[in-house]
């Protein structure tokens, strides 16, 4: 059995649009912070803030996030 993450392409994407975290984060309605920690895999944000991510970056929402399956740990 594998247990499930969430990969993300944000970082490359935000850099693509010009954006620093603290843009985006405006953009969005969270912190700077919140940004950072979606980027390196820390928070898992909610739907509708994935939502908003991609539609600030202009990218569809699976473009942007991913279920990334992971080995199950013993």
């Amino acid at each position: 059995m594998t247990d499930a993450a969430l990969g993300n392409a944000m970082k490359a994407l935000r850099a693509e649009a010009g954006l620093t975290q603290a843009e985006l984060a405006l953009q969005v309605g969270v912190t700077r912070k919140t940004i950072n920690t979606v980027e390196n895999g820390v928070f898992t944000p909610s739907a509708l803030l994935a939502l908003k991510i991609a539609r600030a970056l202009e990218r569809p929402v699976e473009t942007v996030f991913w279920i990334q399956d992971e080995p199950a740990q013993d």
